[in-house]
């Protein structure tokens, strides 16, 4: 089935339902934002095929913290360029979305348990707004961003999917914006993929569809081929977080199943 049957088939059976979807995107380089391409058109084409959400619920790669979850209850998230050394039409982009204070206040509750915080100060990076773009170019749905605390276990990261969940009965689409593997420092232009780049990918692929959470966040278990494929973490664990937000009445497809640059994976995932 092409990805447009995909779409498709996920836009009639979400007809006739108000329970939201949860959507991980895989959003590579900040260019995408601005190039007409594969991916920039996948996301648009997936944005026409999703329900209507009364809020977005987004988790960035881009916004890391350190011992905390934070919620950004500001009202009108600024547009953040954290990047260095593009075109100035890249940093000229603006996502002039409302945030959603209300909602992030009452997520800031649900997630007690994980030691949730306000914050006003963070806004939307490019993690956030470069598929926003695409998937509502005109920023007319509320959107407010969850931080990833690096400090904690990636099983910590599924739990808090799992709290999430109860949104998706309430008109809030949780998004997830990283990247199934993501290793910078072997990046090669026009290269072909590395062997280590698709089994990770497969892998994981494999897992999340019988799926098989726990091994997702096994450490252990996946070994020296989760180093190769995340230096650091940051790009796995909003998938995690989408991951833990699904259950079994979901459906899975898969859009852009591909790696970029030989270590970076576009690979995309809808539960619905």
């Amino acid at each position: 089935m092409s990805v447009a049957q995909k779409l498709q088939a996920l836009k009639d059976s979400l007809k006739a339902s108000d329970r939201m979807p949860v959507v991980f995107l895989g959003h590579g380089s900040p260019m995408n934002a601005i190039e007409d391409n594969d991916y920039a058109r996948s996301w648009a084409a997936l944005g026409r095929s999703l329900p209507r959400p009364q809020a977005i619920l987004v988790v960035s790669a881009h916004w890391m913290t350190h011992g905390t979850t934070l919620v950004d209850v500001s009202a009108m998230p600024r547009t953040i360029h954290d990047f260095y050394g593009f075109p100035p039409e890249l940093y000229a982009q603006s996502y002039p979305a409302e945030g959603s204070p209300e909602v992030a206040k009452e997520v800031i509750s649900l997630l007690a348990s994980h030691h949730a915080e306000g914050d006003d100060r963070w806004g939307l990076d490019h993690g956030a707004w470069s598929v926003l773009a695409r998937l509502y170019p005109e920023a007319d749905v509320p959107v407010f961003q969850l931080s990833i605390d690096m400090t904690k276990d990636m099983d910590w990261h599924l739990s808090i999917g799992k709290t999430l969940s109860e949104l998706r009965n309430r008109g809030v689409l949780i998004l997830g914006s990283g990247n199934v593997v993501h290793n910078l420092r072997t990046m090669r232009w026009g290269g072909s993929p590395y062997d280590w780049a698709q089994e990770f990918d497969a892998h994981f692929a494999n897992r999340l569809g019988e799926r098989d959470m726990a091994a997702l966040a096994d450490r252990q278990g996946l070994g020296p081929l989760l180093q190769m494929a995340h230096p650091s973490l940051d790009h796995y664990l909003p998938a995690l977080t989408i991951a833990g937000a699904s259950d079994e009445r979901d459906q899975l497809i898969f859009m852009n199943e591909s790696i970029d640059i030989a270590s970076v994976s576009m690979r995309s995932f809808v539960f619905y």
